[in-house]
């Protein structure tokens, strides 16, 4: 029933996704940062939302399905056309990940960093050292527009319950540390065909698993996020074609992350 009412507003959210514009005028575009250790499906995710509103599977942020390490180097900005000529009021974000060994994967710093809005677009993280000041790619000045306005924790489903609890130190830091900022933050729990073989034959049964209902309550625990912020999606990594029940998964988390920060924008 849950989902039959989720699927239900596909285009109701897609109408909303596709007519928003920030109202605070210092603001060109909601900036959601995508955050989580190695291989969680930030990438993937940026190309879900983009294959749902272009209505065919797309691939521009690349990811490495083989890799045991992070694969996002730079701190890269991704907008999605809406037609030839204008883009869509919100930027995702993606970020080098997490990694449990000490110089390797982002430092919880630089996340600090990118928050305020003092990481430039293209900097290219480095494991073995953090940005300062005299970096290049620092923005000693950001305005409102290049700073986050909303922050998402990714995590696959299936390994919630085994999580590196360094990794899971790391992303709570920079929680409590958004949270410190007045930012709002969300989270996807990724993957959940993987982790569930009932919702891997339909996806209907998503929002009926006990596991993954148990997943969203235990990632709840870790992080401190209410289980309504946590959301349960499935990113386009094998499929050819888009279909209405992943969209609708997807649909439901973006329309939130830019109510939560359209609403973070008229705080301020």
């Amino acid at each position: 029933m849950f989902f039959s009412l989720i699927k239900s507003n596909n285009q109701e959210n897609l109408h909303f996704v596709r007519s928003y514009q920030p109202q605070n005028k210092e603001v060109k575009h909601l900036r959601i940062l995508l955050h989580g250790p190695a291989g969680a499906g930030k990438s993937s995710f940026f190309n879900s939302v983009e294959s749902v509103l272009r209505g065919r599977v797309t691939g521009r942020a690349l990811t490495d399905a083989n890799s045991g390490s992070t694969f996002t180097t730079k701190y890269t900005a991704y907008t999605i056309h809406k037609d030839q000529e204008s883009f869509y009021s919100f930027i995702f974000n993606d970020i080098m990940g997490f990694e449990p060994k000490n110089g390797s994967g982002v430092h919880v710093e630089d996340i600090k960093l990118a928050l305020m809005g003092h990481v430039r677009e293209n900097y290219k993280f480095r494991p073995e050292g953090q940005l300062t000041d005299a970096d290049q790619g620092y923005n000693e000045s950001p305005a409102l527009d290049d700073r986050v306005h909303v922050l998402v924790s990714v995590l696959p489903a299936g390994l919630v319950s085994i999580a590196n609890d360094e990794v899971v130190k790391k992303m709570r830091e920079v929680r409590l540390a958004a949270s410190e900022m007045g930012i709002p933050q969300l989270a996807i729990l990724t993957k959940v065909d993987e982790a569930c073989p009932k919702v891997k034959k339909d996806m209907k049964k998503v929002y009926k698993s006990k596991y993954l209902k148990e997943q969203v309550n235990k990632f709840s625990s870790l992080l401190g996020l209410p289980p309504n912020c946590i959301f349960l999606v499935k990113n386009y990594e094998s499929e050819n074609s888009t279909n209405d029940d992943i969209n609708a998964l997807i649909l439901s988390a973006l329309r939130q992350m830019i109510t939560f920060g359209e609403d973070f924008l008229n705080n301020l």
